[in-house]
């Protein structure tokens, strides 16, 4: 299973870092997103990113042009069928990413890899939709991509065992670290990280403390390098729901149940840092506490 071409589905901030990575480690990349102005901004993020990595001395200037060079986009989804491996980074709903993997299925080259960035949804009924679950996988990159060293790769029941070492052989050719996970709700690292998130906003619901001591006491008492409420927005409170309500339905725990002050605030539209205002307000100059 050479691994030469990679299309990935969905542009944001994930998109933009994972084709920015595989540009970087040698891949050629088609960029696919339903929108023309997110391809244009995520090209500008990407080539953004690089010349930070250029300024800090972390790659040269020739390496910045050719990854570059490398990456094309497309507004076609069925433009990525012939690319040896596909990762989907859409919106965290099973049923977007499962239409995604259903249109791409005609497509597909016969020897094509398929793999999510789901960072909580099921890798089994994922590929469950699709011609190949033998070769389909859950590829799970931490946020900034550039930045995190690790990649949870993810193996569904069907998932062979000659995909699997495909896409550990891309981890290590992309410079990152993978950690093998089981396919159960969340993982690993979401499955110990947002319950802690959402632990926080129960803090704060019940007037444990406000905003600004929760995560300072993190910060300063656990050694954290952004309090708890910090990352929430950082991540997208949309999200941090969204797998808190996988978390529950997938293992019927209560402890898992979502923190109402968290529901109230995605159904405010306060989803963080990319709607300016969360549990901080980012409008100003200065992050503000809400609460």
């Amino acid at each position: 299973m050479a691994i030469e071409t990679v299309g990935i589905v969905g542009a944001g901030q994930m998109g933009n870092g994972i084709a920015h990575v595989f540009a970087l480690g040698g891949f050629d990349v088609v960029l696919n997103d339903i929108s023309q102005d997110g391809l244009d901004k995520a090209l500008v993020t990407i080539r953004g990113n690089l010349d930070r990595q250029v300024s800090r001395g972390k790659i040269s200037a020739e390496a910045r042009d050719t990854a570059i060079a490398r990456i094309t986009t497309t507004l076609t989804l069925t433009d990525l069928g012939q690319t040896d491996l596909i990762i989907e980074a859409a919106t965290e709903r099973e049923t977007v990413k499962s239409a995604i993997f259903e249109d791409l299925v005609p497509h597909l080259k016969p020897n094509t890899i398929l793999a999510s960035n789901t960072s909580s949804i099921s890798i089994t009924r994922l590929a469950s939709r699709t011609d190949r679950p033998e070769k389909f996988m859950g590829v799970h990159f931490m946020n900034p991509v550039p930045v995190m060293q690790l990649v949870e790769l993810i193996r569904g029941i069907a998932t062979s065992d000659e995909t699997f070492k495909a896409l550990i052989d891309v981890v290590e050719k992309l410079g990152k670290t993978s950690a093998s996970a089981e396919d159960f709700p969340a993982f690993i690292v979401n499955r110990i990280l947002i319950p802690m998130i959402n632990e926080a906003v129960y803090a704060l619901y019940e007037g444990v403390g406000n905003v600004t001591s929760i995560d300072h006491s993190m910060k300063l008492g656990a050694a954290h390098p952004m309090g708890p409420l910090e990352l929430a927005d950082f991540i997208g409170l949309d999200t941090c729901l969204a797998i808190m309500n996988v978390l529950h339905d997938g293992l019927a725990d209560t402890k898992y149940r979502p923190c109402p002050l968290l529901t109230k605030y995605v159904e405010a539209g306060w989803l963080g840092r990319k709607t300016g205002r969360g549990f901080y307000d980012y409008r100003g100059d200065t992050p503000v506490p809400t609460r």
